[in-house]
């Protein structure tokens, strides 16, 4: 199976940014105990600092659609809808190194 990249841009609502930051590592902490975890980048846009963008790396696409699935995500995810100013966009990516 190949790795997968999931790079998901999101949002945030001017006055939410450090609550969608918190929420965000909080949601990646909870990734990193999660089976078939690799690795998770955060980046902040310099032109947008409401635009805040993340890439996991997942073993593969069945691992990481179970994690989507887990009541640990729904967990670490709750009130996100609330942080964003508009759905966030999210886009898989097979490895090649």
């Amino acid at each position: 199976m190949a790795q997968i990249g999931v790079l998901t841009h999101h949002w945030a609502k001017d006055d939410k940014v450090e609550e969608a930051k918190v929420l965000l590592d909080g949601n990646g902490e909870a990734q990193s105990r999660a089976p078939g975890f690799h690795a998770r980048h955060t980046f902040v846009s310099l032109g947008d600092p409401t635009k805040i963008s993340t890439l996991v790396t997942w073993e593969s696409n069945e691992i990481y659609d179970a994690w989507r699935a887990s009541p640990e995500r729904a967990v670490a995810m709750a009130g996100a809808e609330e942080l964003w100013s508009r759905p966030p966009e999210s886009e898989r990516f097979e490895m090649q190194d």
